[in-house]
């Protein structure tokens, strides 16, 4: 049972009295009123210097009724002006929103920090967050000229495979990833792709490998583009070039796709034609669990 102290100021900073014990959404923590107080502008330091009164529990322990798992690391805070969260600790936004209640912007200002510099991989998502993708693969005929001398040229064909894909991800930060994931590789380099449009969440991929029958000048003529992936293989002191491996069919981008998805929590919901074949896929569906 809960019982509200008096609402005179004096009553109720006489009855709190080192160690304080508290109850915070069935969590017991035991503190000291200094550590309370730090932050005096703050909620809890209201609460613990007698400007808002304080509910007691059954057993004498004050009561707050807010999620009392991440309150630990707020109390941790207090007490060492340090952020010390465990690697790949996936409560950020719950643990923002009780600072937030609790209105320590000290606090507040340091999980800012400290979200901008986690990594895109390392960022929870959003449940039921969903990843469409339908892929096109296409074999054309290309006819070019080479050229084996001045007023010499032969008359020459191969077979070149365009492959197409269109992404659809509901997780903007995951888009993100991919995109820095995945590069083109161009004449001037490589590029990294990007969202067809700045507000939607549609990623569409183009690419074309290039055939050992065709000259690097015939291909570049032709404007074509490869698709590559960062290769963790690589040493740093290899170019970057050579640190990026060619994806040269459909096969091996889905590959990739479920190895960067699957890692992000993503599992696979729905393939066509044949889920047994889900690297010879057509569509694929996949939602964050």
């Amino acid at each position: 049972m809960l019982n509200l102290n008096s609402s005179d100021e004096n009553s109720n900073t006489n009855s709190l009295q080192d160690p304080v014990s508290l109850n915070v959404g069935g969590e017991i923590y035991t503190t000291t009123l200094d550590t309370l107080t730090r932050c005096r502008d703050s909620m809890l330091g209201a609460m613990f210097t007698g400007q808002i009164p304080a509910l007691r529990d059954s057993r004498g322990n004050v009561f707050i009724d807010r999620d009392g798992k991440v309150f630990r690391y707020i109390l941790n805070y207090l007490r060492s002006s340090s952020l010390d969260l465990p690697d790949g600790f996936s409560e950020l936004a719950l643990l923002r929103r009780e600072v937030d209640f609790f209105q320590i912007r000290p606090l507040l200002e340091e999980l800012y920090r400290y979200e901008a510099a986690v990594p895109l991989s390392l960022k929870g998502g959003p449940l039921g967050a969903m990843i469409m993708v339908n892929v096109e693969s296409k074999v054309r005929i290309l006819h070019f000229n080479l050229r084996h001398g001045p007023e010499n040229y032969e008359l020459r064909t191969c077979l070149v495979g365009a492959f197409t894909v269109d992404l659809f991800c509901t997780w903007r930060a995951f888009m993100a990833l991919l995109c820095e994931h995945f590069s083109y590789k161009t004449s001037k380099g490589l590029t990294s792709p990007h969202p067809c449009n700045p507000r939607q969440n549609r990623l569409k991929l183009e690419w074309v490998p290039r055939p050992e029958e065709l000259p690097q000048e015939q291909y570049d003529k032709q404007r074509y583009q490869g698709l590559t992936v960062c290769n963790a293989e690589v040493t740093q002191s290899d170019d970057i070039m050579n640190a990026h491996r060619e994806i040269t069919d459909m096969q091996g981008f889905v590959e990739e796709l479920l190895k960067v998805s699957l890692a992000e929590g993503f599992k696979v919901d729905m393939v066509m034609p044949d889920p047994v074949e889900i690297l010879n896929c057509t569509s694929l569906r996949l939602i964050k669990c």
